[in-house]
């Protein structure tokens, strides 16, 4: 199954959803990340935070869903609907699902402050990947209504 994470700037929240999925998947899995206007770069922060994890950040970078190395079975957009984000639309024949998180490169205060919205984006990001991971996945593979129900599910807050 092949897994594509999409938001604007494919800098922090899709990205760390692309690694943490990777790093937990099953042989045979594979997710990627993409943005709809790549800012070009990861996030700094976004790869310390993997890497204090022990995720591998080997490969990582900030790229457009145009050009992408294999079709998405399901696409799950990571933007935040109610930061005012507008998240891109995927016109591909995928289970299509919306995870909202709060973009932690928005995030203003001190350095702790930030610290921590990037800990909460990573946090339930790898919550509802671990779900979906648990999920009877060879049964959803062939009834998409139910496949899409559930990833609907794990994505409400």
């Amino acid at each position: 199954m092949n897994i594509l994470f999409l938001c604007t700037g494919n800098s922090c929240r899709s990205i760390l959803a692309e690694a943490t999925f990777n790093h937990l998947a099953p042989t045979g899995w594979k997710a990627m990340s993409a943005g709809s206007q790549p800012t070009g770069k990861v996030h700094p922060r976004s790869l310390a935070l993997l890497q204090r994890e022990g995720i591998a950040v080997d490969g990582l970078h900030s790229k457009s869903w145009e050009n992408l190395p294999f079709a998405a079975d399901v696409v799950i957009t990571v933007c935040s609907n109610a930061a005012g984000e507008t998240c891109p639309a995927y016109l591909g024949p995928a289970v299509r699902a919306h995870w909202g998180v709060d973009d932690p490169a928005r995030a203003t205060g001190t350095e702790a402050d930030i610290e921590a919205a990037f800990g909460t984006a990573f946090d339930v990001l790898r919550r509802r990947i671990e779900t979906f991971l648990a999920l009877p996945i060879a049964e959803l593979a062939h009834d998409r209504s139910r496949l899409q129900a559930e990833l609907d599910r794990i994505g409400t807050p």
